[in-house]
C-alpha cells in the first residue's frame, strides 16, 4: 500500500508565517508537522509515500528529501503555481500511486490517532472510506453524519462529525478525469448519493486542523507542556 500526503495548499489563513514556510513544514515542538506524518506511516510499514506540491515545493523537497530517513521512499508531485486542488492533485498524482487503494493524509493537520486506524481495504463498490472525528470548537457544525458505516449528509437533525483529512481512496475515483483544478467535495456529494463512501468515527485520540497561527501556537504549547511533564 501507498500513501498521499496533500502539500499543495499557500496556507492563506497562516500568512505571514507561511510567507517563505510552506505549510507542511510548520514545526510543533521542533518538528515539521508534515514529519509526524511520515514517522506514523513508516511505523504502519507504509514504504512509498507521494507528496504533491505547488507553494514553495523545493523547499519541501530539499527538507524530506528521498525519505530514507525515516526508511521511505518518498516521490514528489509537482502542481502549477496555485495548485490544482485536492482532488485535482490526486488526479495529477495518480502514475505514481498505482492500481491499488491508497492512504490520504492532509499535510496540515496533526493527531496522535494511530494510523493503524485507517482502514487497509475499501468495501465492495466502495470509493473512499473516511475517518470521523468530532467536532472541533472552531467547527462546530461538522461536515457529515455516519449511518450505519456510511457516509452521509450533515442534515435532518442528525449528528453530524468532522471529516479528519485521513481516508482511504480508490485510485479508480479518479481515473479518466483530466487533470485541472478540482476540489474533493463534490466528488464526496455525488458519491454519499450513490452510497459509496464509508465512514468510520475515531473518538480516541486528539486532532487538530492547523489552520491558523493561534491554532498551530496552542498545538505548540501543548506539546512542548507534555514533554516538559514527561
Amino acid at each position: 500500500m501507498k500513501a498521499m500526503i496533500l502539500a499543495a495548499g499557500r496556507g492563506e489563513r497562516m500568512r505571514p508565517l507561511t510567507d517563505h514556510t510552506p505549510k507542511p513544514l510548520l514545526a510543533v515542538n521542533g518538528k515539521p508537522l508534515i514529519e509526524y506524518h511520515l514517522e506514523k506511516l513508516a511505523q504502519q510499514g507504509i514504504r512509498e509515500v507521494v507528496i504533491n506540491h505547488a507553494w514553495l515545493g523545493e523547499k519541501i523537497e530539499h527538507n524530506l528529501g528521498d525519505g530514507s530517513r525515516w526508511n521511505l521512499a518518498i516521490h514528489y508531485s509537482p502542481e502549477p503555481a496555485g495548485g490544482l486542488e485536492t482532488a485535482g492533485g490526486i488526479i495529477n498524482a495518480l502514475p505514481l500511486l498505482g492500481q491499488e487503494p491508497f492512504w490520504l493524509i492532509n499535510g496540515d493537520i496533526w493527531t496522535d490517532i494511530c494510523f493503524s486506524r485507517l482502514p487497509k481495504q475499501l468495501g465492495d463498490g466502495d470509493l473512499a472510506h473516511l475517518l470521523m472525528v468530532e467536532n472541533p470548537p472552531h467547527h462546530p457544525e461538522g461536515d457529515f453524519s455516519v449511518q450505519q458505516g456510511r457516509l452521509c449528509r450533515a442534515d435532518n437533525g442528525k449528528a453530524s462529525y468532522t471529516y479528519s483529512g485521513m481516508g482511504l481512496y480508490s485510485p479508480d475515483w479518479f481515473r479518466h478525469r483530466p487533470v485541472e483544478k478540482l476540489p474533493l467535495r463534490p466528488l464526496f456529494d455525488a458519491a454519499i448519493e450513490q452510497r459509496k463512501m464509508a465512514a468510520t468515527v475515531v473518538t480516541e485520540g486528539h486532532w487538530v486542523d492547523v489552520g491558523t497561527p493561534a491554532r498551530l501556537a496552542q498545538l505548540d504549547t501543548q506539546l512542548r507542556g507534555e514533554d516538559d511533564l514527561g
